[in-house]
């Protein structure tokens, strides 16, 4: 009989510490897809859909956005305005560098494409374009 309840208190335990390690692990793996960040892989085989990228092509773009995330990676630990000038710099160097890899067409894709992932994102910084056109639209709701 004390057997038993030790037998069944001992798997009720180890059940606990399994489903609690599963739970962990399962929020571990989801905190990038929560932010919505997709790997390096992942976003090259989206655009490599997206704008029909060459065999020659990909391993261009993905080095590319592999070195943008790193930079990125390394801007998280800066002050806001040092962090700010090497986003910035990180994006202008990525847009250099998609205007060689791709052709004109793809590139013009892309750029809408990015523009439209800006829009999407939440407490991102609008683009220059579009923050103009908000104040100019406030100031004509107000007259």
């Amino acid at each position: 009989m004390k057997l038993t309840r030790i037998s069944l208190f001992a798997a009720v335990v180890l059940g606990g510490l399994l489903a609690c390690a599963t739970v962990a692990t399962a929020q571990d793996a989801g905190k990038d897809a929560k932010k919505g960040k997709m790997s390096a892989e992942q976003r090259l085989e989206r655009m490599s859909k997206e704008l029909n990228l060459t065999d020659e092509q990909k391993p261009k773009v993905k080095k590319a956005m592999e070195d943008m995330d790193k930079t990125m990676k390394e801007a998280r630990d800066l002050d806001q305005s040092e962090r700010r000038e090497k986003v910035t710099a990180a994006r202008d160097d990525m847009r250099k560098k998609m205007k060689e890899i791709l052709t004109a067409d793809q590139f013009t894709k892309w750029e809408e494409f990015m523009k439209a992932q800006g829009k999407r994102r939440k407490g991102g910084a609008p683009d220059e374009k579009s923050s103009e056109g908000k104040s100019e639209n406030k100031s004509e709701k107000k007259e």
